[in-house]
C-alpha cells in the first residue's frame, strides 16, 4: 500500500491517525499543499481530483477519501475497532462522524478559505479555481460557536462522540477542533466535558503525528 499525506493539513491527518491507531506501517509520500504538488501531473495521474489522503490498496485500488479509506483499513485489519462493533455503535459513529464534518469542518474551512490571503482564487480545494466569498467565512464563524455547543452538550453525556468507545467520529473531531486555531479559535474555557475528551485525545500516540 501507499499513503499519500499532508503534514499540514487537517484531512491528511485523520488518515494518519487512523493509520496509527490500527498499529499499521504504510509507505507514505508526502505532497506539499503549500508547494502546490497536489495540482503535479504526477498526482493528479493518482488521483485527479487533486485531493489529499489518498490511499492506493496492494491490488491498485485508490481510495480518495477519508472515510473510503478508513472503511477498508476498519476491513482488512478490524482489530482494534474503530468504526463501532454493534449495529448501533457502527451507526452512531457514522452519525458522529458526519455530524463533526458538517457541522464543525464545513464551517472551519468556509472561514480559512474565504479569507486566507494564500487561498485567493482557491477557495475550494481540487483542480478547479474558485473566488473567495467573504459572507461564507462570517457564517462559518456563527456556525463554528454552534458545533462547540454541539460538542459540549454531547461529551457530558457520553465519553466519546459514539459512545464507550474512543473511534473514527473522535478521530475526526479531534483534528477539526485543534485545526480550528487556524481560524484563532479555540475550546470554549466552560466547556470542561470537551477539554476533557480533548486532552484524553491529545495524550494517545497517534495526535503527535
Amino acid at each position: 500500500m501507499i499513503f499519500y499525506d499532508c503534514s499540514t493539513a487537517p484531512n491528511p491527518r485523520r488518515a494518519r491517525m487512523f493509520i496509527a491507531e490500527k498499529g499499521l506501517e504504510i509507505e507514505t509520500r508526502d505532497i506539499s499543499i503549500a508547494k502546490g504538488e497536489q495540482l503535479s501531473q504526477e498526482f493528479l495521474a493518482v488521483n485527479p481530483r487533486g485531493t489529499i489522503p489518498v490511499l492506493v490498496t496492494d491490488d491498485g485500488t485508490v481510495l480518495a477519501e477519508n472515510l473510503g479509506i478508513a472503511a477498508y483499513l476498519e476491513a482488512a485489519f478490524p482489530e482494534p475497532p474503530l468504526m463501532g462493533v454493534s449495529p448501533e455503535e457502527k451507526g452512531l459513529v457514522m452519525m458522529w462522524n458526519a455530524i463533526v464534518e458538517q457541522q464543525g469542518g464545513m464551517p472551519i474551512a468556509e472561514v480559512l478559505r474565504n479569507t486566507n490571503p494564500h487561498m485567493k482564487g482557491r477557495a475550494i480545494p481540487g483542480p478547479l479555481d474558485f473566488e473567495q466569498i467573504p459572507e461564507l467565512a462570517e457564517r462559518g464563524r456563527a456556525r463554528v460557536g454552534f458545533f462547540f455547543d454541539q460538542l459540549e452538550e454531547r461529551l457530558q453525556h457520553s465519553p466519546w462522540l459514539a459512545g464507550e468507545r474512543f473511534s473514527l467520529a473522535d478521530i475526526t473531531g479531534f483534528v477539526f477542533v485543534d485545526f480550528a486555531r487556524v481560524i484563532r479559535t479555540r475550546i470554549p474555557e466552560d466547556n470542561s466535558a470537551t477539554l476533557d475528551w480533548f486532552e484524553r485525545i491529545k495524550a494517545r500516540p497517534s495526535a503527535a503525528l
